[in-house]
């Protein structure tokens, strides 16, 4: 294993951060007893690294973010230490030798990297958290003395203490639980093998949880109580996921089992810590938000990312493409065995359009280069793993990537290794698509074009799409094939959307049609595209609130409610009791709506406004807090405690919703100082 820190003499020690020498060094373990605070927001501990010195050293580092540390041992004997708030270092002759021991106590109150998510009200006793962490980023060692670089590999052995009303979940096996007094628990976890700090894990809260081991892998999908009919809709297809990711990859998984978390206001869509993966509970849907906005993707990404990412690592930040693009394309190829070919090539397309745009802007970056975009690791990557997987055959593929696991596993590799691989198994000369697919940062459109035209589906589209300019006199009969059933999902959502540029009066057939089609995204294509709805289309239109899709029915009360006045009662009472997604997207609409409706009384909108405002509070999730204040705004109905919670809101450690909540504060500003 490699090493993370850096060993200097003490006579350059003013200079180790920008020091680069081979580690001497091996750590291989750390145990440790871990207490988390919820109501104190902190985090304290008792920790031993186990590690080998091969070659004298006389100075040791480790990351430690603004810690305190007390009672520091070297093999059971006090040693004098220093801290500067980055790292945590000893100094001095150590003894060569296997098997020694560092032990630490410390303190923390970590400002990112544990967040603490309150779920009542303050004020309210024992209030309730949520507690849970996100590493990746070198942001581990702000709750856990560990290692930055991702290159330092150990074996994690850690046992929490929390509050026992809560379960606790981490890395590994859970191998214990025991209650330490009254209100704490204890929980101890086994890790067999060793992985990079980064993806060190643990969330505690109010979760149930379901296991599944017909795979042979034991795998826990975790929820919060009282959300149990969400627990087949969110984790549909999790069994195949894992069955499939065994199979392609020739590799079983590689950890002694699998957890999945929902959390709070988390800072992106899912997170692949080892065995433990943590993503954001806006993905907990029901059967209607299925068909909407659905776990798949996200589950697939984070579940490939324990081969490609946990068990081999890229070794350089420039490598990073090897951990993002392989689980954007395995996640991609377990989907089309989900939703089919058409989706599969759809995707494609999307992205496509994407990096070309990019590329032709001049914003082109390299697949493999350092800080590059998202788009570049994730999406270019997977395009580039697919032009390589069709070049050198798939058995070909499948044997590298076998290959490249089992020679590279609980280690670390490179571009270079992989290509190897390649070459190796297909027996070709891969150094014109390094070129062109990993160096070159201009995107490859008309190979990707030529692979796209593989698909019937793709040439469908492409001729729908091209028809765009005509006039309807001239694609009429394409429309028409286009909205015949069975309906394509995406042939007829562009059909409907060359109709949006048509004064819908003027193509009423085809809309009937497109609306009579059963085809739920093409309806859903005309909730957002025909907003001003005309007469002769509204009982059609009126139709589209009892879909199966939440985003057709919001957008859908929106324009009838807006399109025909004399009816906004009776659009209001057909979705009354409706939420929507955990966000609330119907519920704050309705309640928004019912607002601006003159005909609805007026002490029913006092109710409505403070249930409204009641949703920025700080313990709602912040998506729902992001409705609320959005809609707060549009019908200037802001009051005192909703404008401390917005300015609450731009301290939010979810940087998205901070950002909003700073740009609407200072939209309100200058109407807030005139009054």
């Amino acid at each position: 294993m490699k090493n993370s820190f850096f060993f200097l003499p003490a006579a350059l020690f003013s200079f180790f951060v920008s020091a680069q020498q081979p580690a001497p060094v091996d750590f291989t373990k750390l145990e440790g007893v871990i207490t988390i605070n919820p109501s104190k927001k902190a985090v304290s501990g008792e920790i031993i690294f186990e590690f080998d010195i091969l070659e004298q050293v006389d100075s040791l580092f480790i990351d430690a973010q603004k810690m305190n540390f007390s009672e520091v041992f070297l093999n059971n004997e006090p040693i004098d230490f220093g801290s500067d708030k980055k790292k945590f270092w000893i100094t001095g002759d150590m003894p060569l030798g296997k098997d020694q021991e560092l032990k630490l106590k410390y303190s923390a109150t970590p400002e990112q990297a544990m967040y603490f998510i309150p779920k009542k009200p303050q004020g309210i006793e024992e209030q309730d958290f949520q507690v849970w962490t996100q590493g990746q980023g070198r942001y581990t060692s702000h709750w856990l003395p560990s290692f930055d670089d991702p290159s330092e590999k150990l074996e994690f052995d850690l046992s929490f203490i929390c509050p026992s009303k809560d379960v606790l979940i981490s890395n590994g096996e859970l191998v214990k639980k025991e209650q330490v007094n009254d209100s704490l628990s204890l929980w101890q976890f086994d890790m067999k093998m060793p992985m990079s700090s980064y993806l060190v894990a643990v969330a505690a809260g109010n979760f149930s949880e379901v296991t599944d081991l017909t795979t042979g892998t034991a795998m826990q999908f975790y929820f919060p109580v009282g959300m149990e009919d969400r627990v087949e809709p969110t984790y549909r297809h999790s069994t195949f996921l894992m069955n499939f990711f065994e199979r392609e990859t020739g590799v079983p998984y590689p950890w002694q089992n699998y957890k999945q978390i929902p959390v709070r206001d988390f800072l992106y869509a899912g997170m692949e810590n080892t065995g433990t993966t943590i993503f954001s509970d806006i993905f907990l849907v029901d059967s209607i938000g299925y068909n909407d906005q659905n776990y798949v993707n996200v589950n697939a990404h984070e579940l490939a990312h324990q081969w490609f990412g946990n068990l081999v690592t890229a070794e350089r930040p420039e490598d990073h493409w090897l951990q993002e693009g392989f689980s954007t394309y395995y996640a991609l190829l377990a989907e089309k065995e989900i939703f089919g070919e058409d989706y599969f090539y759809r995707k494609l397309f999307k992205t496509a359009e994407e990096l070309k745009n990019l590329s032709d802007t001049g914003k082109g970056q390299a697949v493999v280069s350092e800080g590059a975009s998202s788009l570049t690791y994730y999406q270019k990557g997977a395009w580039a793993l697919h032009i390589i997987r069709e070049k050198i055959g798939k058995a070909a593929f499948d044997k590298a990537v076998k290959n490249y696991l089992e020679k590279y596993k609980y280690s670390t590799a490179t571009t270079e290794d992989l290509i190897s691989e390649m070459e190796t198994a297909s027996g070709q000369d891969l150094s014109r698509f390094v070129e062109d697919w990993l160096k070159q940062s201009a995107f490859q459109g008309t190979e990707a074009l030529e692979s796209l035209k593989k698909s019937p589906f793709i040439q469908k589209y492409l001729e729908l799409a091209a028809a765009k300019p005509l006039p309807v006199s001239e694609k009429k009969n394409l429309l028409l094939r286009a909205l015949s059933f069975p309906v394509n999902d995406y042939l007829g959502q562009e059909a409907v959307l060359q109709l949006a540029l048509e004064d819908p009066v003027e193509v009423l057939d085809l809309y009937k049609k497109a609306f009579s089609s059963g085809n739920l995204f093409t309806r859903q294509a005309i909730a957002f595209s025909l907003q001003q709805v005309p007469e002769q289309l509204k009982s059609e239109y009126e139709s589209l609130l009892s879909d199966e899709s939440y985003l057709t029915r919001e957008m859908a009360l929106f324009n009838l409610w807006n399109s025909f006045p004399e009816n906004r009662l009776d659009y209001l009472q057909k979705l009354e009791g409706t939420e929507g997604f955990l966000d609330k997207n119907i519920r704050t609409l309705w309640l928004t709506l019912s607002l601006a409706t003159p005909e609805v009384e007026t002490a029913l909108k006092q109710q409505y406004i403070q249930e409204l405002r009641g949703y920025t509070a700080s313990h709602n999730r912040f998506q729902v807090r992001e409705n609320a204040f959005g809609y707060l705004y549009q019908l200037n109905a802001f009051d005192e405690e909703s404008l401390r919670n917005l300015e609450d809101a731009t301290k939010h450690h979810n940087y998205r919703f901070r950002d909003f909540a700073k740009k609407l504060l200072e939209t309100i500003k200058p109407s807030l100082g005139s009054n």
